[in-house]
């Protein structure tokens, strides 16, 4: 088994998804430019919803936060062909983890895992084929790498997977609940809505959804079921990216069949003019990125998604270690929050326009997520004490899961601007069902 994992193999798999992955994330970096996604989560909101410990990570004023997209696509078409690659990648992965950490509001599951393999592309040698840095220098030149290059991907690429299994066993998929509502809600197209709310469509969907991430790599693994898996995966992320609208996510998931392949396949399809690769030792440094970094990165990677079931209640209704845990497409989340504040002096009310704030979207999100009312709540205390003013602030939150009835999710009588914020446990102020 050692051996294997650090035999040399062809790097064709590597240097090609280094390019995917650069031209893929340079068009998620002047795509959201374009699509307005940075003007409504940076540059129209007064403030961020940063991940709690993180209220300092906030947008760059005025249209400082265009600047910063646009330097990160420029990072990405430069690692892409190779150019400057330890700097360029390390330095996407700095910029785009501080995107990720900077807002909650639009929290996709895609965005952490492209922190994670961007993290992962930093250690891994990417640029010694095919690339501007091996032109320039010859020295660092490779037509192979050692073959756990490609399992910590397949490893990485099948936590995800995994999990995303686990997730969906639960009453709401399995009756076609969360599929029938999500096609509700994002069709526009009346005829296509009609067919897709049909009860026949969204249970085979629900159903195929399990057995797609359930399966997927297990078939792309073996020779015989390969390509089928990968044809599979092409119909299930292109059918995803027309109904869903969910940016370069089904791309980015496709790209790594790359390293289910054999190197050579992808070596003649893509690279027709690289030599063979050479049978060559590998030194001491590879081992011990494996060993010192890999290894404890994977080893977290699988425990993170575990941390919900040690909290208590359900993470579907608290949200309580629903992040990092690859719980994706699971459960639309409706309701509203409003915020009672008292005069701890005078015991009498105060009015806190939240509407003047929050943007709709904020105001959308904060809604139902316990983190995030209990974050606005620290604010609105945080705005008074600049009037002089010491006061209590207590939410009145219903939320409804994927369209059943409204429930309250927070206790109203406790008054969250005086309680903290419980990073690794249940926060008794989240009602529980």
């Amino acid at each position: 088994m050692k051996e294997r994992l650090f035999a040399p193999i062809d790097n064709a798999p590597l240097a090609l998804f280094r390019i995917f992955l650069g031209f893929l994330v340079a068009c998620e970096s002047f795509g959201a430019i374009l699509t307005g996604w940075v003007k409504g989560n940076f540059i129209t909101p007064k403030f961020t919803f940063s991940f709690i410990g993180m209220e300092w990570l906030q947008p760059l004023p005025g249209s400082g936060m265009y600047w910063y997209f646009i330097i990160m696509g420029t990072f990405g078409l430069l690692f892409m062909v190779g150019y400057k690659y330890r700097f360029t990648i390390a330095a996407y992965t700095l910029m785009w983890s501080g995107v990720y950490f900077m807002q909650k509001t639009s929290y996709n599951n895609h965005y952490y895992l492209l922190v994670l393999i961007c993290l992962m592309m930093c250690f891994l040698p990417a640029h010694r084929y095919a690339s501007i840095d091996a032109k320039q220098n010859p020295e660092i030149r490779s037509l192979t790498m050692p073959a756990w290059c490609s399992w910590v991907m397949i490893l990485q690429v099948s936590i995800v997977y995994f999990y995303a299994t686990v997730a969906k066993f639960y009453p709401d998929w399995l009756n076609g609940t969360f599929t029938r509502n999500l096609f509700y809600g994002t069709v526009t197209n009346p005829t296509l809505r009609n067919i897709m709310t049909q009860e026949w469509f969204y249970l085979f969907i629900a159903y195929a959804g399990i057995a797609f991430d359930m399966l997927v790599v297990p078939l792309l693994l073996f020779k015989r079921t390969r390509t089928w898996a990968f044809v599979a995966s092409l119909i299930f992320h292109i059918f995803n990216s027309i109904t869903l609208q969910i940016g370069i996510f089904p791309f980015f998931a496709l790209s790594f069949a790359v390293f289910f392949y054999p190197p050579d396949t992808i070596r003649k399809i893509f690279f027709r003019k690289k030599p063979v690769a050479e049978v060559l030792s590998y030194t001491p440094e590879a081992k011990n990125i494996f060993y010192w970094f890999f290894v404890p990165f994977l080893i977290i990677q699988f425990l993170l998604p575990l941390r919900h079931h040690f909290i208590k209640g359900d993470v579907l209704w608290t949200e309580e270690g629903h992040r990092l845990s690859w719980r994706m497409m699971l459960r639309t989340r409706n309701g509203n929050t409003d915020f009672t504040v008292i005069d701890k002096a005078t015991k009498q009310q105060v009015f806190y326009n939240i509407f003047t704030e929050l943007t709709p979207k904020q105001r959308a999100g904060m809604g139902t997520r316990p983190d995030m009312i209990w974050q606005t709540a620290q604010r609105i205390k945080q705005h008074f004490a600049k009037e002089g003013k010491d006061v209590a602030v207590y939410a009145h939150t219903r939320v409804s899961i994927n369209g059943a009835p409204y429930k309250d999710l927070i206790d109203s009588n406790v008054d969250l601007a005086a309680v903290p914020w419980d990073y690794f446990w249940h926060s008794e102020w989240v009602l529980l069902y």
